[in-house]
């Protein structure tokens, strides 16, 4: 069975989506909530059928780059630079407030800084592509506060991925700065 471990993750995937997202929308549930159902049902923390998790996680970033691509086919440079006045300060003051605010609930939960910059990172952003379902479920992404909402978002995908980046140097860097501070204790120069 193991030269079979790409289908049955393929098909318990798609089987376990399918109808999860039939049942959120027949219970007037947006039907990612179904998607989200089905990840945790087949994933190796439930009982039951589970999907090859080095496989899933490799799908799962082929599937984001699909995403990605359908985020680059609605939105174009020419609808970002006609909101940017509101889009960029908006979506880095945002972004800002978030981190700040995720590193402070971080750090006063007894997690060490770096962990807690990581954690108002991943606050500080929202979903593209939900957005871009939801507004095209309501028929407003052609719309100007459509086109506001995604500019915004695109923004914020632009400083995480720059963020996302720059993350292991920044590592690197306060790594380097820890074990510098550690030398000048040990040493008594000041």
């Amino acid at each position: 069975m193991t030269e079979y471990h790409l289908i049955s993750t393929i098909i318990g995937c798609i089987v376990a989506a399918a109808f999860l997202g039939y049942i959120a929308q027949k219970l007037k549930l947006p039907t990612l909530v179904g998607y989200l159902l089905a990840g945790v049902l087949i994933g190796p923390h439930t009982p039951g059928f589970v999907a090859d998790v080095k496989l899933a996680k490799q799908l799962a970033e082929i599937g984001i780059i699909l995403l990605m691509f359908g985020v680059g086919l609605h939105f174009s440079l020419n609808d970002l630079l006609r909101v940017r006045r509101v889009a960029v300060p908006g979506a880095l003051f945002q972004m800002l407030a978030a981190t700040l605010l995720g590193t402070l609930v971080g750090t006063v939960s007894g997690f060490p800084l770096e962990g807690s910059i990581l954690f108002g990172l991943a606050l500080s952003v929202a979903s593209t592509v939900v957005l871009l379902r939801a507004l095209g479920e309501q028929g407003l992404l052609d719309s100007e506060p459509g086109k506001l909402a995604v500019g915004w978002l695109i923004v914020e995908d632009i400083v995480m991925v720059l963020a996302i980046v720059l993350l292991p140097l920044t590592a690197e860097m306060l790594k380097a700065g820890t074990q510098m501070n550690a030398v000048v204790l040990l040493t008594g120069d000041c």
